[in-house]
């Protein structure tokens, strides 16, 4: 964190300077930059390296940094307002509309701005992220014969081996995909098997990111109720009957948002009532290795318990790395993992090779088990403190269920008390928190908000992060 600012700062002073230069003016040496401001080399070709990116410096090897000359005038805006007739003159024969709203997405994305608390991130804070760690595996996997070449289409077989042994059951390499990540993978899940206009049952609430992926592709999304043990089977039954669907999409292990765990007797009746309706079911296994300390054994994908090719399994390490690694994988059996193969090859070609070799030498490193078993134990003292402060300062926020996995908390507010005007209120008051509305497809039951522990710097920005929403509340 220290160097990352230094960065900054160096490039904000240089940036500054650039007006005692001409163009084409040569600016001090490295050695020179490095004995004004006392910082180390890297620092400064990271600052030259960000400025030369704005086109504020070119830089010539062996020779130095000189000041880039003027970008020509902007010319003048065109007129884009034929693209509103264009995007949408053929929405008559969409059966469901494919305009995408991406706001809840990137509620989750976008940093905070600074001094406000982040309980709306969706990763990990860069202190629990394996920072050195990936940058070891990174370089090593670079230097690895043939690292740069094309890798197969499918995935490294050692990778696709590792995902495998991790779902069980009967999957094999053979039956894994190395995707770009589980969004990606969502994505090509959906595309493969179902049809534009086609309903797609969905948990209730659910992850907006998916939502979002199934109105991109016209799609339909109907919900169906998820209690403190998961997805409600007879309920899960009537959606089926009454929808005609062919999809259920659903996340077994501690749901996104309320963070249930699909009960061991439930697990069968979904295989069954899916397999009756000749239905597949996208397994989003998003949050395995973030599993806290207390928790006890783990529940294995359904895909594990699917010998019938029901399950189509996403799994995924970036929610236990960083946000940008992004390497995850599709897991079936039978003459879908070729439809789902097709696609990923047409939408992305392969996933970098570079990246599968990193992950490779990340997982299979004595720093891999250790990280787990860190962030294992963080997010739990996390997780117990972000509940002991709610229940201080804000006993009124329902939580019915903590759970023990995951990153976040499921709070259902007081009766009367709106989402919107709180949300905006919290951030007056320097905490980012996430309105409920956009987890559900229809009409939501009650208000809820949705608090992230994962993303804050430690349990005394939690502390920080609860009282000001204390004082958000406050009439």
């Amino acid at each position: 964190m220290q160097e990352r600012s230094s960065v900054g700062e160096l490039a904000n002073h240089l940036r500054r300077e650039l007006d005692r230069y001409s163009p084409g003016g040569k600016l001090p040496s490295s050695r020179a930059l490095v004995e004004r401001f006392r910082v180390s080399p890297v620092t400064v070709s990271r600052a030259l390296a960000q400025l030369t990116a704005e086109g504020l410096v070119v830089t010539r090897p062996g020779a130095g940094a000189f000041r880039a000359t003027p970008r020509a005038a902007t010319a003048v805006t065109g007129d884009t307002s034929w693209q509103e007739v264009a995007l949408s003159a053929d929405g008559a024969v969409d059966v469901v509309p494919r305009t995408v709203d991406a706001s809840a997405v990137l509620a989750t994305l976008a940093a905070p701005p600074p001094g406000v608390i982040e309980f709306n991130g969706g990763y990990l804070h860069p202190s629990l992220q394996p920072e050195r760690a990936m940058a070891a595996a990174l370089s090593r996997a670079g230097r690895r014969p043939g690292a740069w070449s094309r890798p197969p289409m499918e995935g490294l077989p050692e990778l696709r081996e590792w995902f495998a042994r991790g779902i069980g059951g009967s999957v094999t390499a053979a039956d894994v995909l190395v995707s770009a990540g589980g969004q990606t993978a969502l994505t090509t899940a959906l595309r493969a098997l179902a049809p534009p206009g086609a309903p797609v049952l969905v948990e209730s609430p659910t992850y907006p990111g998916m939502l979002a992926i199934a109105r991109a592709a016209g799609l339909r999304p109907v919900p169906v109720p998820v209690d403190a043990d998961g997805v409600r089977p007879a309920l899960l039954a009537d959606a089926f009957h009454a929808t005609g669907a062919r999809v259920f999409v659903c996340q077994p292990l501690f749901q996104n948002p309320t963070g249930a765990v699909l009960a061991p007797a439930r697990r069968p009746e979904v295989l069954r009532i899916a397999r009756d309706a000749g239905a597949f079911v996208i397994e989003d296994d998003f949050v395995r290795r973030l599993v806290h300390e207390d928790a006890g054994p783990l529940p294995p994908p359904l895909a594990a318990d699917d010998p019938d090719g029901v399950v189509v399994h996403v799994g995924s390490l970036t929610k236990a790395t960083s946000p940008s690694f992004r390497v995850s994988a599709l897991a079936a059996h039978g003459p879908v993992l070729e439809r789902l193969r097709a696609i990923q090859v047409v939408d992305t070609f392969f996933v970098p090779r570079p990246l599968q070799e990193a992950a490779l030498e990340l997982v299979g490193s004595p720093a891999w088990p250790r990280h787990l078993r860190a962030i294992s134990a963080e997010l739990k003292t996390r997780r117990d403190t972000m509940t002991a402060a709610l229940r201080l300062e804000l006993p009124d926020f329902s939580l019915p269920h903590i759970p023990s996995g995951g990153y976040h908390l499921w709070l259902r507010l007081p009766t009367g008390t709106e989402e919107q005007p709180l949300t905006t209120a919290a951030l007056r008051a320097g905490v980012a928190l996430t309105p409920g509305r956009p987890y559900f497809s229809a009409e939501p039951p009650a208000a809820h908000i949705r608090l992230s522990f994962a993303a804050v710097a430690g349990t005394g920005e939690i502390v920080e992060g609860v009282r000001r929403l204390r004082a958000a509340c406050a009439p």
